[in-house]
């Protein structure tokens, strides 16, 4: 069977592209069965593939999830949340997006304000220049932009569901500069003890699951942020 892959951040890089036309002789074919035919065929970048995760048709795939030749594959590195889409994409209610564009936040805040809502927050995550006595000069953002939206919905529907709050996302692909957003969140809730816990799993909640990654940029090079095969940062699945 054929299989076309989409990779991305430092998988990418090592491999060579950013789509893998990948064929197996095996089917059914597995998603843990494919990280092994992966891996032996590419062994520079085995240590990558084997913390990777498989997303077929945008979900997160257990390694028994079967794949089909009519499956979207990816292969999700760790995220730390490259290619980016040069276009802005948002959900059909425009609650949640992933733009190359700069953010902004009053627009932001104005989709979740409600007439029965005493409290609204918005989070503004930002490229900071010192990380210990590490200089940065830049960010370098890039998604998997069909799977980061559903994510960004599923954690917007997590947020009424818990909270009774409305929660609206928005996130930087490309290169994001000293100061400049990143990542915005904006919740409201009917009182305002329910809005910081709301905000606070929100942006937990993305950094772990959304498949957003960042590259820093710094005096001494460039790195691919949450690469390091020990440091997996995922979901349980």
């Amino acid at each position: 069977m054929h299989v076309t892959i989409r990779l991305f951040a430092g998988l990418a890089e090592v491999i060579g592209s950013s789509s893998l036309a990948f064929h197996s002789h095996e089917s059914p074919l597995t998603a843990g069965r494919l990280k092994e035919l992966l891996s032996a065929s590419y062994p520079e970048a085995a240590p990558q593939i084997k913390v990777s995760l498989v997303a077929i048709d945008h979900e997160y795939a257990p390694d028994d999830s079967v794949i089909s030749e009519a499956s979207e594959v990816a292969l999700i590195p760790p995220v730390s949340g490259g290619e980016p889409d040069a276009e802005e994409q948002e959900t059909p209610d425009g609650r949640f997006s992933i733009t190359d564009q700069p953010l902004n936040g009053e627009a932001l805040l104005d989709k979740v304000l409600d007439v029965n809502h005493g409290a609204s927050l918005l989070f503004v995550g930002t490229t900071r220049e010192m990380t210990g006595t590490q200089r940065t000069t830049a960010l370098h953002y890039e998604a998997y932009v069909p799977m980061a939206l559903a994510k960004l919905q599923e954690i917007g529907r997590e947020v009424g569901e818990r909270w009774n709050a409305r929660c609206a996302i928005a996130h930087r692909t490309g290169l994001v500069a000293l100061k400049e957003a990143s990542v915005m969140i904006a919740v409201s809730a009917a009182h305002r003890d329910i809005c910081y816990e709301a905000s606070r799993y929100a942006i937990e909640k993305l950094k772990a699951s959304v498949p957003v990654w960042k590259k820093d940029i710094n005096d001494s090079g460039e790195q691919w942020l949450g690469a390091d095969p020990q440091a997996k940062d995922y979901p349980s699945l």
